[in-house]
């Protein structure tokens, strides 16, 4: 027997509620995800809205084997993790969307481990077009195999590099990063 159009957007709309889930500035934020190339599924370690000049701009949460705190470790050598971006924000284009992460890159790192990962930046840089409200974007690192970018589902590609997603979480949980309220919420420091 085939799901009728109302069963699929019925189990659409309930299977947040069943494997539980976080609303953060309206936005359903899963409290595990599963990604491909790990068995165990990653919890959600904290949530929170990225705001420029008093707007806000997406969601973001980190998820992670098991929930931590403190992002020293998590720099020094990252675990399996996603970063995920939800745009509530009408359209940021592909120039500014690059131009963060530049900046990010610029205000974390020093010359020599920039100069390391300058070309991979290039290459996660292209993987980006103009995002508009309720594109969904996932940064799935897998130890040993790379930080994969999918735009809505649609996978973009993979940048190689352990060093390379250390350098990428710097953005939200480093020295400078894009948020200090940001920061704190993804660590579960101030839960919305």
């Amino acid at each position: 027997m085939r799901p009728t159009r109302l069963t699929v957007m019925l189990a659409t709309l309930l299977i947040p509620a069943l494997v539980g889930a976080t609303e953060v500035a309206g936005v359903q934020v899963p409290e595990r995800v599963q990604i491909d190339g790990i068995a165990a599924p990653l919890v959600l370690n904290g949530a929170g809205v990225r705001k420029k000049f008093f707007i806000s701009v997406y969601v973001g949460a980190l998820y992670l084997p098991q929930r931590q705190r403190d992002a020293a470790p998590l720099l020094a050598s990252p675990p399996a993790n996603r970063v995920s971006m939800h745009f509530v924000y009408s359209r940021v284009a592909k120039h500014k969307i690059d131009e963060g992460w530049r900046e990010g890159f610029e205000a974390n790192l020093d010359a020599a481990s920039r100069g390391a990962v300058a070309a991979r930046l290039e290459r996660f840089v292209d993987l980006f077009p103009d995002l508009v409200e309720g594109d969904r974007v996932w940064i799935d690192f897998v130890p040993g195999l790379g930080t994969r970018v999918s735009i809505n589902g649609e996978s973009r590609g993979v940048i190689e590099g352990d060093d390379f997603n250390a350098a990428l979480l710097t953005i939200w949980l480093g020295r400078e990063p894009v948020s200090e309220a940001l920061k704190n919420a993804m660590l579960g420091v101030d839960t919305p």
